[in-house]
């Protein structure tokens, strides 16, 4: 991956609205979604999930595909991993890795 691709990525996933649709793509699976129950979910207007779909898609991190009159929007898999993969690659390269941090119990 280049560094303009990634950091293109990392843009579109800035915006809240953007992050909060891509983790509802993430969490659908391959099934995907509609787009319609994005909307619902996130209480926005059609034409506002319409900009933010187009920015993710534009991002190459999510895909749409017309089901009869249904529009389904899925997480491009292999896109994440491929950003994911660019931010980790050279972890630690140049130097040693921190102790992994221990999750809190509650």
């Amino acid at each position: 991956m280049k560094l303009g691709k990634a950091a293109a990525q990392l843009e579109a996933l800035g915006n809240p609205t953007r992050l909060a649709i891509y983790r509802i793509l993430v969490r659908a699976g391959d099934e995907g979604i509609p787009v319609g129950k994005i909307q619902e979910k996130l209480d926005i207007p059609a034409s506002t999930l319409s900009h933010h779909c187009k920015r993710l898609i534009d991002a190459g991190l999510c895909t749409q595909e017309r089901q009869a009159t249904t529009l389904i929007c899925r997480a491009n898999y292999p896109g994440m991993q491929a950003l994911i993969g660019y931010l980790a690659d050279e972890c630690c390269a140049d130097g040693t890795c921190p102790p992994v941090a221990k999750e809190a119990v509650a």
